[in-house]
């Protein structure tokens, strides 16, 4: 693939219909005010622009490369698009560096995007040798090498099994630790082979060994869950009332912090028993979407990216307290 390839065919935005679906109650209005907190090459946004004439863009990604992209596809909407160097937990400041006081619809679509997965330099995937770098962000400073060379036999464990949900994460963490003291790790090659030598054949014969630990590895490096932790009760905190957000994960450890928040916003804090719920204790969230949703068979076969998304999605009702 070369690097003069089109923004639009390098990524097919999943769930890309039912997205407008859902958040186009909330986007109909002229002026309305809609965040792509992972805005990656434009797809999604460019579509919602299409959609929504009058609709005003805040597109927010770490990547100056996806930036870039999503810049020369979305130039032709002019003074409509604004597009900001962030990580999404910066949304709330970002918004209103713009002059917005609230949004009025927003979308994340989280995890590794196709333009870092498909750019072998990037380092995030297993089945390519490339430099262990893993940034989303390439003007960060911490690198996956640096994590295989610096930490501890038990931060890297703590990582394999807390990130990768890896049963084998003593096992590998003690190999690399090993492994090190010859030769330093600088090609995900290397990694590979140490986790592969390190994994019974049984195991092996169950996927990649080094998938789990390849996601722990680009979680520590971006601090994705932490992000995440920060950036969906931000981004409920600035949509209007009758505002929507969509979010769109693809492992469990995401999902489950998505889930978390959605349901104690959607959920009365009224303590049992009280006779009358006091407007203060009603939920702030409406959800849209009973538990999440799946792509369906035609979707995982046009778009393999598709296959482990859970989509989510919730209305603001009232403000918070």
């Amino acid at each position: 693939m070369t690097d003069n390839t089109p923004a639009d065919r390098l990524h097919t935005p999943v769930l890309l219909e039912r997205c407008v679906e859902l958040l186009a109650p909330a986007l109909q209005a002229p002026g309305a005010v809609f965040v792509d907190a992972t805005l990656g090459m434009g797809g999604h946004s460019e579509a919602f622009l299409e959609r929504f004439p009058e609709l005003v863009l805040v597109g927010l990604d770490r990547d100056p490369e996806a930036l870039a992209i999503a810049g020369e596809r979305l130039g032709r909407f002019g003074d409509r698009v604004h597009l900001v160097h962030t990580v999404y937990d910066g949304i709330a400041d970002a918004v209103h560096e713009l002059g917005f006081d609230e949004i009025d619809g927003v979308l994340f679509d989280l995890g590794v995007s196709s333009l870092q997965l498909d750019r072998v330099d990037r380092g995030f995937s297993y089945s390519k040798d490339a430099p262990l770098d893993m940034r989303m962000d390439s003007t960060s400073e911490l690198t996956a090498e640096t994590i295989l060379a610096t930490y501890s036999e038990a931060d890297l464990r703590r990582i394999f099994r807390d990130y990768g949900e890896e049963k084998l994460a003593q096992r590998y963490a003690h190999r690399i630790v090993e492994a090190r003291q010859e030769h330093p790790f600088v090609r995900s090659a290397q990694l590979v082979d140490v986790i592969t030598q390190a994994t019974p054949v049984a195991v092996q014969r169950q996927g990649h060994p080094a998938k789990r630990v390849f996601q722990a590895l680009r979680i520590e490096v971006n601090q994705e869950l932490a992000v995440l932790e920060r950036a969906i009760p931000a981004a409920i905190d600035a949509l209007a009332v009758g505002g929507r957000i969509v979010v769109e994960a693809y492992q469990s450890l995401e999902d489950r912090i998505v889930k978390r928040v959605l349901q104690a916003k959607s959920t009365s804090s009224a303590p049992a028993g009280l006779p009358v719920e006091l407007p203060e204790h009603r939920p702030e969230l409406k959800l849209l979407i009973r538990g999440a949703e799946l792509a369906d068979d035609d979707e995982k076969a046009a778009n393999p990216r598709a296959t482990p998304v859970r989509l989510r999605a919730a209305e603001r009702v009232r403000r918070g307290s």
